[in-house]
């Protein structure tokens, strides 16, 4: 898999603030940022997995621990579907 580099300024003193590790940090942000993108609509639940770097089974833990559907199918589009396979 290709990747993209992307550099972000924090505050110097963010790490002894949130009592976190430079990785810890980064994963940290990886993962909010794929919940809110996926939140979002703007990735597919495979796509932001990817972007976590978690699997799709941790990623879809991470969604349930932080009550994220992991399906955007409504009441209705389930009764739709249901009577289209009658």
């Amino acid at each position: 898999m290709n990747t993209q580099e992307i550099k972000i300024e924090l505050p110097s003193d963010i790490l002894l603030t949130l009592n976190e590790s430079e990785n810890e940090l980064k994963q940290n942000i990886k993962i909010s940022l794929a919940i809110r993108l996926y939140s979002l609509q703007k990735l597919t639940i495979g796509k932001a997995a990817q972007v976590s770097g978690l699997s799709r089974y941790e990623f879809e833990n991470i969604l349930a621990d932080n009550n994220v559907p992991i399906s955007n199918l409504t009441i209705e589009d389930v009764l739709n579907d249901s009577q289209k396979l009658k």
